[in-house]
């Protein structure tokens, strides 16, 4: 994938999967993501946000690193968790990263105590990851990423409470908006959450399916 300083590891598996070439979106916010700003990134269904978080936090996290996670991703569902993790599968087959998922139906006991052993990037939805949040005590001093994907369904859903919440224990790290659509409800979120963010909208035109 021709983006400046990718890492060779993360390049060869981006090959291997046939994404050889970065879409506009990918060009457009690589330097950006990598030089650790806040950003909110709105961009079509479809058009590669998923590969876009998945390929910025291998690229800034490289490998196995503490016991604590260093990168926090929340998505909507089960089913984004599932799909999430898979990417990171494909992606960082060529890196010691230790990706783990949890959403409501998971089991917390099991959960907590998998964390505890040490992972690198936590996925999750907002009700488990507040509950697990609110309960463990988790240390959140080496998270480099704050990462919210398709932020408009999950507002719709009422859960920027627990979003806040979240992102309000943590002191210091990037945050990261990525929606289909600027909608009021982001842009309300961002100005709560986000320090002097970089804001990135594409059209669908200019997009490809990376």
């Amino acid at each position: 994938m021709n983006l400046k300083k990718i890492n060779p590891n993360l390049q060869q598996a981006l090959i291997e999967s046939g994404l050889t070439e970065a879409n506009p979106m990918q060009l457009d916010t690589f330097s950006t993501l990598k030089s650790g700003a806040d950003c909110v990134i709105i961009s079509p269904e479809k058009t590669g946000k998923s590969t876009t978080i998945v390929l910025n936090v291998i690229q800034q996290l490289v490998a196995e690193g503490e016991e604590s996670p260093r990168a926090l991703i929340i998505v909507e569902d089960k089913t984004k968790v599932l799909e999430m993790e898979t990417v990171f599968e494909e992606l960082g087959k060529y890196t010691n990263l230790r990706v783990y998922g949890v959403h409501d139906k998971s089991d917390l006991e099991y959960d907590k105590n998998y964390i505890s052993t040490g992972i690198d990037v936590l996925i999750g939805t907002p009700n488990r990851l507040n509950e697990m949040f609110s309960t463990a005590g988790y240390n959140v001093n080496r998270l480099k990423m704050f990462i919210l994907d398709d932020a408009e369904p999950i507002l719709r859903l009422r859960h920027e409470t627990k979003i806040m919440r979240i992102s309000n224990s943590i002191n210091k790290t990037q945050r990261l908006i990525f929606a289909d659509q600027l909608s009021e409800r982001v842009e309300i979120l961002a100005e709560k959450m986000l320090t002097e963010p970089y804001w990135f909208e594409m059209e669908d035109d200019e997009e490809t399916e990376n």
